[in-house]
């Protein structure tokens, strides 16, 4: 059974930081693109970093310079640094791990910035 399981979300002031985790299980991971996406209230999930299997990333313009993604394969986790943030960064955020044909979904954290 594939279980992705997020933590680190939270309310922090503008300006602050935090940094999500997502622990996969029931995959092999090191052979997985994984990456997170968010959904604002009242919007549609969007992609905002991916990192291949083999550590290559890339971000959204919104999170650019300010979010690092990355990824231990020894503890089958993937991070998200946020840095910066800002009120328009509230959302609820989701890792998914990816080898094609599959896609899987963690259950969501959120994430509250206090202007």
């Amino acid at each position: 059974q594939v279980r992705l399981v997020e933590s680190g979300g939270g309310l922090v002031q503008s300006g602050g930081s935090l940094r999500l985790s997502c622990a996969a299980s029931g995959i092999i991971f090191n052979v997985h693109n994984m990456g997170w996406y968010r959904q604002p209230p009242g919007n549609e999930r969007a992609l905002i970093a991916t990192i291949t299997s083999g550590g290559n990333t890339n971000y959204a313009n919104s999170v650019k310079g300010r979010f690092t993604i990355s990824r231990d394969n020894t503890k089958n986790t993937v991070y998200l640094q946020m840095n910066s943030l800002k009120f328009e960064d509230t959302a609820v955020y989701y890792c998914y791990a990816q080898k094609a044909p599959n896609k899987y979904w963690g259950q969501g954290t959120q994430v509250t910035v206090s202007s």
